[in-house]
């Protein structure tokens, strides 16, 4: 047990509260221990006896992390009492007692098993995150909490969240506080923001290491492609410097973009230098060297998912990378925005963990106070709802109106309707709202509504395996970019950027999928494409119809059909955004044509 820990002091307090109460909101710090302890108070308490324990995170990384953190504390193998499951990957077993997952894992479980009843125990844990997944989980589990009476408890825990909002939310709850142990944390702004907050980053960075005592660097920038930009200019810079006039240098990025097979099998608080790379793991959750300072290059992954020890100096550019919705023209964009005050106040308070720290904020005190949102805009209010809409009616619950669903934070009419419009236009439901035998098998499916629909429609031309090829690679993130490819590989013979990346995983295929053929073209995202190709195989064995292991040969590789007969994609407009040629693993938000069954072959 941790028991250094701040919510350790607070466990029969905490575990008394849950005892007499079906839910309790616990609003704890970060670095209070909330994600990894709670869940081994329960374990001890006996609540593991008559059922699991749930932990949901809203990051895949994160619920990887804390179970393997877990598992170690309790001196258990990972997969057997502690587990976790995220997308395309289930590592527990029938003896698993605490299972880490993340909040769209839990929805799609209960698709099965609309009341939970393996759980006697759930825990929402970063509430504060409001990703869509979680908003929704929020009403279902206020409904579930009626429904098994005394036989379930949920906690939802969180560093920021408005505790009494949620504590009206279900009637008045208990709310819990427990905080942290923060040392005073200097703020310190720029008097203008600057052109470019990479390089204003890069010259706040090097001032530190040159300038100031020991302590690494935390740095936040908005995405994976920011963070290899500045990584690349800190080791030149850091290496430029003559030797023996500062402390030496780690530089580690941190994103929530890792492949899980890069996070299985490595241990706790190691992480891929460069995700192109195998061999050269480098801690970032351990302590450095002797006189070596770190510069940790993150997300804003870091703001409350994932603790780092021994920062002393935060860098905040001030900027998040956003997905907004549209519901107007029903196309997304990937927006970098400010970060709310308190995005700001979490990231500060990354530098006073061990000691008096320093945050170098990269814009004004006065665009703080006057521009900044109080709070982050949650994800269901900026996000397309045809997913989580067709997942409510998939219930098949009686009690669930769409319309009048129990929101935390309730979505526009105008976003509802839209999704109920696209779920219509691709038959996923009737002309009355009612949920489609196509819909319900669609839900089943763990893709967008429209990419499932393409994979139905693939399956009655014959190209579902194909299809599922294209649609495992889109369904997963755009793991790493390349500015050139490399040139033997197949370039979509003029047909599109999908059968580019058809083309792509046949040849792996012909080589008979050595990953060392992987390595060598910079495509080690190929692995998690097959894993999870597996996974959409075998549910479209059990909605669909059996699909054939191995996709076909030669230079045909699919059927002569019409886009017009390939239903999936034809609410979208596909001339306005296309994917780039070398972006092997794209996300299907990305994408807003798919002619999985014909692509248009381009003319000249």
């Amino acid at each position: 047990m941790a028991s250094h820990l701040p919510i350790v002091q607070f466990e029969d307090k905490i575990m008394k509260t849950v005892e007499d109460n079906a839910v309790v909101v616990i609003i704890g710090e970060t670095g209070s221990g909330k994600s990894t302890q709670l869940s081994q108070m329960l374990h001890r308490r006996g609540y593991t006896k008559s059922g699991i324990v749930a932990v949901t995170q809203p990051r895949r990384v994160a619920a990887v992390s804390v179970a393997r953190r877990v598992a170690q504390e309790l001196g258990v193998t990972l997969g057997e009492e502690v587990g976790y499951a995220i997308r395309f990957e289930d590592r527990t077993s029938d003896l698993t007692r605490i299972k880490y997952l993340t909040d769209g894992v839990l929805l799609r479980e209960s698709l099965s098993n609309p009341e939970l009843n393996q759980y006697s125990v759930i825990i929402l844990d970063e509430a504060h995150e409001r990703s869509l997944n979680t908003d929704i989980l929020l009403g279902l589990v206020k409904r579930l909490v009626k429904v098994r009476a005394s036989k379930l408890k949920v906690l939802i825990t969180s560093a920021t969240l408005d505790g009494e909002k949620v504590s009206e939310f279900f009637s008045d709850c208990p709310l819990l506080n427990v905080p942290g142990k923060l040392y005073p944390v200097e703020i310190m702004y720029s008097e203008e923001s600057p052109k470019s907050y990479i390089e204003s980053s890069l010259r706040t960075a090097m001032d530190i290491h040159v300038r100031e005592p020991e302590g690494d660097v935390l740095i936040f920038m908005t995405g994976q492609d920011d963070i290899e930009k500045l990584v690349s200019k800190l080791e030149d810079r850091v290496q430029s410097l003559e030797e023996g006039s500062c402390m030496d240098a780690i530089i580690l990025p941190l994103h929530g973009s890792l492949p899980p097979e890069l996070q299985a099998g490595i241990p706790f608080g190691i992480i891929p230098f460069h995700i192109d790379t195998f061999q050269i793991p480098v801690r970032v959750f351990s302590p450095p060297p002797p006189n070596c300072r770190r510069f940790i290059v993150a997300t804003n992954i870091a703001e409350t998912s994932l603790t780092v020890d021994g920062v002393v100096y935060v860098i905040d550019s001030g900027y998040v990378k956003q997905r907004q919705y549209n519901p107007s023209t029903g196309m997304y964009s990937l927006d970098i925005v400010q970060i709310s005050k308190v995005q700001a106040n979490q990231r500060a308070g990354r530098a006073g963990r061990t000691r008096p720290g320093k945050c170098y904020r990269l814009y004004s005190s006065e665009a703080y106070e006057e521009e900044f949102l109080d709070v982050t805009v949650p994800e269901i209010q900026r996000s397309s709802l045809a997913g989580s809409v067709l997942y409510l009616k998939s219930l098949d619950l009686p009690d669930i109106d769409i319309l009048k669903f129990d929101f935390l934070d309730p979505p526009s009419f105008e976003s509802l309707e839209d999704a109920l419009k696209q779920l219509h236009l691709i038959d996923a439901i009737d002309d009355t709202g009612l949920i489609t035998r196509v819909g319900q098998t669609m839900a089943e499916l763990p893709l967008e509504p429209s990419l499932s629909r393409t994979l139905m429609e693939a399956n009655e031309n014959g190209c579902l395996s194909q299809a599922l090829t294209v649609a495992a690679m889109f369904g997963k993130s755009n793991e790493k970019k390349r500015k050139h490819p490399p040139p033997d590989l197949p370039d979509g013979s003029g047909w599109g950027d999908h059968v580019q990346l058809l083309q792509i995983f046949e040849q792996w295929d012909q080589n008979d999928f050595d990953i060392g053929w992987c390595k060598d073209n910079g495509l080690q995202v190929m692995l998690s494409s097959a894993r999870a190709r597996d996974d959409v195989c075998q549910r479209c064995e059990k909605t669909v119809v059996p699909v054939n292991a191995k996709n076909s040969k030669g230079k045909r590789l699919i059927p002569e059909k019409t886009k017009e007969e390939i239903e999936g994609y034809e609410f979208s407009d596909g001339g306005e955004e296309r994917m780039d040629v070398d972006d092997y693993v794209v996300d299907a938000d990305e994408i807003n044509s798919l002619g999985l069954c014909l692509p248009l072959k381009t003319t000249d």
